[in-house]
């Protein structure tokens, strides 16, 4: 029965990573096992599970007919392994591996200090931060759970709201020194803006410069820890997270009454991973953590005032 799920365990890997070094990255063994046990199984079952493409590996028919039923097992052993780990012990470690996948503003400035606190209470635990300027892909697996800025609404999924956030148009004191003075939005059109690529923007949440009607973007990036770091150097005005400015005591927030903006963070899930009762810890301490953590880092933000004239 072990060889059966081990098999079975290759083969979500495949399907999920399209390739055997993919796979066997996901499941750490080497590629070349990945195709002996691929194989083995397709001789087991008498049936070719792939089909090379130039994409990589794609489901045949039957191997698009076995992966609900492998991903079952998965729940099912997964289910098992939290029985037999976990019955009759109240209040253990979590151990394991567990892979959370977040939009990198999120994964550079809360993710570090708040899974710093869960590993050091669960020793056994080996978190895996996965910082993607895009939607995590739950369905492939990339991760066992993900952080996103709008609650998806298709897939088989649960979603928890984690916390609210706040953002606002943020420089260095140096760039505001030698620009000019910023009292209106209308005076935005005279400063260099920092922001995302408009067309690598891949959630509506995320456009900010574009609700305010800013036409032109002279220094862009795809990554919110790029566009910080720059907004650092005094290379121009940005939209900066208020939980990111203790990272940077030097910037200082501009136009706080015309620009405030409010986000939120949610917590996205396998609907069939309700069951994992280690998973579940995981995410109730992950939750906990987040809200304590921009609590703390927005008390601290708020503090900062306005240059003066």
């Amino acid at each position: 029965m072990a060889d059966n799920w081990d098999d079975l365990r290759v083969f979500l890997g495949v399907a999920r990573g399209q390739s055997l070094s993919a796979a066997g990255r996901i499941l750490k063994i080497d590629p070349a096992t990945v195709g002996r046990r691929i194989a083995r199984l397709e001789q087991t079952l008498g049936t070719a599970l792939f089909a090379k493409s130039p994409l990589g590996y794609e489901l045949s028919a039957a191997g698009t007919r076995l992966l609900p039923l492998a991903e079952q097992a998965e729940q099912t052993m997964g289910a098992a392994n939290d029985l037999l780990g976990f019955q009759g012990l109240q209040g253990q470690d979590i151990s394991g591996s567990i892979r959370i996948g977040a939009p990198d503003g999120c994964a550079n400035y809360l993710l570090p200090q708040v899974c710093a606190q869960i590993v050091a209470q669960n020793p056994e635990l080996d978190i895996q931060i996965v910082a993607l300027p895009r939607v995590v892909n739950l369905s492939k697996r990339e991760a066992d759970m993900a952080i996103t800025v709008s609650a998806p609404t298709a897939g088989r999924l649960t979603v928890q709201k984690l916390s609210d956030y706040r953002l606002h148009l943020a420089a260095a004191p140096d760039y505001l020194q030698h620009r000019p003075a910023l009292s209106s939005l209308a005076d935005l059109s005279q400063h260099r803006m920092i922001g995302y690529i408009p067309d690598m923007i891949f959630d509506k949440e995320l456009d900010y410069l574009g609700a305010l009607g800013v036409e032109r973007v002279p220094l862009a990036s795809n990554s919110v820890s790029v566009q910080f770091n720059a907004i650092r150097q005094g290379a121009g005005l940005g939209i900066v997270h208020d939980f990111t400015l203790p990272a940077a005591p030097e910037l200082r927030r501009v136009l706080t009454d015309e620009i405030s903006l409010t986000r939120s963070f949610y917590l996205v899930r396998h609907s069939s991973d309700r069951r994992l009762q280690r998973l579940n810890r995981f995410a109730e301490a992950l939750v906990t953590g987040i809200r304590a953590e921009i609590a703390r880092l927005e008390a601290w933000s708020s503090e900062l005032g306005e240059p003066q004239a």
